[in-house]
């Protein structure tokens, strides 16, 4: 897997204070996509083991609230691959910290058998994943208002409550209820 950017201190991607993958690669080529460079899965750099420990030090401040992967297409079946062992690894270092996802796939996609995006690491991802703003960048939905995501069409899930209840569960960050924390395993 190739990535394009890292960004440390990001507070655009997810609640709080963030360090954000942006890695390469994707299908979907979304009509106004921010970053249509990083459909190229070969742009960027390679994604190495020390590209890990670079980001797991950026993670450790107790000001970053927590790492999101965005791209290209995390969700892509490759780059799935080349991601869980390293967010295994910051589940490990960093139990309280949130992982977030961007994904133009829909859950109902990544969860469906025969898919595309869906592989045999895809339901161990989707575990350690806390929200996932999923679907499409959609231009005619584009609505700049929203907070998190960038069309209306798509959804800013929380993952572990979604998972547990078969139910499709929105996040809310604190408006009446108590944002996403790290997973207590």
């Amino acid at each position: 897997m190739n990535f394009g950017e890292i960004k440390n201190c990001d507070i655009a991607d997810g609640q709080g204070v963030r360090v954000t993958l942006f890695v390469s690669g994707c299908t979907n080529h979304c009509e106004g996509c921010f970053q249509p460079q990083t459909w190229d899965f070969d742009f960027g750099k390679p994604f190495t083991r020390e590209t890990e420990d670079e980001l797991l030090t950026m993670l450790a401040p107790s000001y970053i609230n927590g790492l999101t992967l965005l791209g290209g297409e995390p969700m892509e079946p490759q780059n799935q691959r080349a991601l869980l062992p390293f967010v295994r690894r910051v589940r490990e270092t960093y139990p309280d910290k949130t992982v977030w996802c961007y994904s133009g796939f829909t859950l109902e996609e990544l969860l469906t058998d025969g898919s595309h995006p869906r592989c045999e690491v895809t339901d161990e991802l989707l575990s350690m994943i806390d929200v996932l703003v999923d679907g499409k960048f959609i231009l005619a939905q584009k609505d700049i208002s929203l907070r998190f995501r960038g069309s209306r069409n798509q959804r800013v899930l929380d993952l572990p409550a979604t998972l547990s209840s078969g139910r499709i569960t929105l996040w809310e960050d604190g408006l009446g209820k108590t944002p996403v924390k790290g997973r207590k395993e």
